[in-house]
């Protein structure tokens, strides 16, 4: 009886360990074959379509070359098929595997057209070399794929928004271009200098664009020629050889003046395409580069439709299919011609111009100098151009409008007004100055502040006509520095402004304090280290014409459609008064802005130098020249002006004159 029962615990034992490793053996190999469909998962999402192919089985690689010409075929295949459909962040997850030879899954994936999902469907494995290998067919593109079938991706393309001005003048919107191309059995190489000469672009250009031509039934594609370029085309066409095709291009109607405010499109980079990987995207879209362009990227955007369908004969099944839609316009306050007038003044040099309504906070102008053509951008760049882009070492590519600059002796009515406001200054008192140089108490050392006019004593209006940074430093010390802060502050100086277009903070000091007495002297006539903006300036003066009321600004008109007060800037009891000083400095023979007089027309402004060196003694610094001015009575224009590089010029002169042409001009235009 013993014997039976050791004999029967020794068979149950066997059989156990039997079933054990069986058992074992089942797991081992399920977890083989799911690390297989991991690593094909892994593969494809890095699109390493070599090394997927060499987990594939013999008669699938037999097939593949049979089918696509073998390896290579089959990596440009995945290549060509997942990049036009944007393919990516592949999923396949493994359900329970109760056969070897196929693996139940599920997959997912996103592509341009949005997210594609399969379930209950498989994959065939197949153990060789004592491996797993996947037994391939174009079902593993996607599962509804056969023999024979091509995957075909169709853009339905949206409309860009179309960028207006106040009067609904188009200034970027959808248009058309013509591509000049060389037709290489006519072309005869003797014509290619003539070519060159009327594109404006090397010979060796065009040489280097035939020899690459691999395909002489096929036309060579040489520029994109803005539609305002039709002489430029038409002169091409008379060469033998030379064709032209109209296609679609983002066009812009009023050249330089409106390039750095409006900005460009282009084709989409990497790093950008990888940002926006969220956004809908693709490798060939376009996208604001610059100005309002790029500002306004999401409203004016269109969305492309896509089609994604296998082709299978004449049969088209849909795998995926979404509509386009158009992008938004907007409409600014802008006034084309004023723009024009601006740009035309500053003549390409460096500097920005900002022009206002008082009463609505509309910006009517908004012009940096030099600046470019926006169809350059999306066309090419003839030898000229980039010859005056290389001299000025790319100068127009800066944009001023919304660059930081020292304000000079402008900043003397925000002090003003200070002053006035906190009982330090009596605009009927006269101070008591003595030369040209001036300090505070010996405790200044060596520093001391200048002036140009040596008058022994000034009132408001003197020192205001005059501009007297001696008054100015004095008053602003008596004003003290948190005054003198919370002051320019109700001005838009040190405070947020909400703006449509980026703008940078302007400053009353580097780190918000005024924390010596120098520091604080000349701050009040405009150096230091306060910074500020052409609008910022612009929003300053426009309250002498707004009952002492600054309104907030307003650029994209379409969105921003209700005047705001921005801010209260000069009680109405010192109005009058500051209107007086102001209107001074063009009225006044002894002004310096009296070469803007008009006859007829109330205005008021200042003038400002801002010296650009790093110390008080240092003589090879340059300045920079300013001019503000606002009409009081009638068009309630506010322009500031700001030009660089101005040390051996006068900005009397040179600068006052310009914008008087600009007013009259406006003011003829707006009776």
């Amino acid at each position: 009886m013993k014997k039976r029962m050791k004999k029967l615990n020794r068979l149950i034992f066997i059989i156990a360990i039997t079933v054990s490793v069986f058992l074992l053996s089942g797991c081992s190999n399920k977890d083989e074959m799911k690390k297989t469909v991991d690593d094909y998962t892994k593969l494809l999402n890095e699109k390493k379509y070599d090394e997927l192919y060499e987990i594939l089985t013999t008669d699938s690689k037999d097939y593949i070359k049979e089918e696509f010409g073998g390896k290579e075929g089959f990596i440009n295949k995945y290549s060509a098929i997942y990049s036009a459909m944007g393919a990516n962040n592949i999923k396949i997850n493994v359900g329970e595997i109760k056969d070897e030879s196929e693996i139940p899954v599920t997959l997912s994936m996103d592509t341009i057209a949005g997210k594609l999902k399969y379930e209950d469907i498989t994959i065939k494995i197949k153990k060789e070399d004592d491996k797993y290998k996947i037994c391939w067919d174009e079902s593993l593109i996607l599962p509804d794929m056969v023999q024979g079938d091509k995957i075909r991706v169709k853009i339905i393309n949206g409309k860009r928004g179309n960028i207006l001005d106040k009067d609904n003048n188009l200034l970027a919107y959808n248009g058309e271009a013509n591509y000049v191309n060389i037709d290489p059995n006519l072309f005869k190489r003797e014509s290619i200098s003539d070519l060159a000469k009327v594109l404006d672009i090397s010979e060796e250009y065009i040489e280097k664009k035939i020899e690459s031509n691999t395909n002489k039934n096929y036309a060579i594609n040489l520029v994109k020629v803005s539609k305002y370029e039709v002489d430029r085309v038409e002169k091409a066409l008379n060469i033998e050889g030379v064709t032209s095709q109209v296609i679609n291009s983002r066009v812009y109607a009023e050249g330089e003046a409106f390039g750095s405010l409006l900005g460009y499109i282009g084709n989409i980079t990497a790093e950008e395409l990888e940002k926006k990987s969220d956004k809908g995207y693709t490798a060939s879209s376009q996208i604001g580069k610059n100005g309002l362009e790029q500002v306004y990227e999401e409203k004016l955007r269109a969305t492309d439709g896509v089609h994604i369908y296998i082709e299978r004969g004449s049969e088209e099944i849909t795998v995926a299919k979404t509509k386009s839609s158009d992008g938004e316009d907007i409409k600014l306050s802008i006034d084309s011609k004023l723009q024009k007038e601006v740009y035309d003044q500053m003549d390409k040099k460096k500097g920005a111009s900002i022009a206002m309504d008082s009463t609505t906070g509309e910006v009517l102008a908004m012009v940096s100098s030099p600046s470019y053509d926006s169809n350059t951008m999306v066309t090419y760049k003839t030898k000229t151009i980039g010859k005056e882009w290389e001299e000025n070492e790319n100068a127009c590519f800066d944009n001023r409008a919304n660059n930081l600059y020292s304000p000079g002796s402008t900043m003397k009515l925000i002090t003003a007004a200070a002053g006035l406001e906190d009982k330090v200054i009596d605009p009927n008192k006269k101070m008591k100055i003595d030369g040209l140089n001036w300090q505070n108490s010996s405790s200044w050392g060596n520093y001391k502040v200048t002036r140009v006019k040596d008058v022994s004593s000034v009132n408001l209006y003197d020192a205001v006509v005059n501009s007297d940074n001696i008054y100015f430093a004095d008053k602003a010390i008596k004003i003290g520095s948190e005054n003198l802060i919370e002051g320019a502050k109700k001005f838009g100086l040190g405070a947020d402004i909400d703006f449509e277009y980026p703008m940078p903070n302007s400053q009353i000091s580097n780190n918000g304090n005024i924390d010596s007495e120098i520091l604080l002297g000349d701050t009040g006539y405009g150096q230091g280290e306060v910074l500020t903006t052409p609008l910022q300036l612009t929003m300053a003066y426009s309250s002498l014409a707004n009952e002492g009321k600054i309104m907030a600004p307003r650029l994209v008109t379409s969105e921003n459609k209700e005047a705001k007060v921005y801010s209260d800037a000069i009680k109405k009891e010192y109005l009058d008064e500051l209107q007086k000083d102001f209107s001074g400095v063009i009225n006044d023979s002894n002004g310096s802005g009296y070469l803007c007089k008009i006859n007829g027309v109330d205005l008021a402004g200042k003038t400002g130098t801002a010296e650009i060196k790093s110390t008080k003694e240092d003589t090879s610094g340059d300045e920079n020249s300013w001019f503000v001015v606002v009409d009081m009575d009638k068009s309630k224009l506010a322009i500031s002006m700001v030009m660089e590089n101005m040390k051996e010029k006068s900005t009397s002169k040179d600068l006052v004159p310009k914008v008087k042409n600009i007013m009259e001009s406006y003011i003829s235009e707006n009776k």
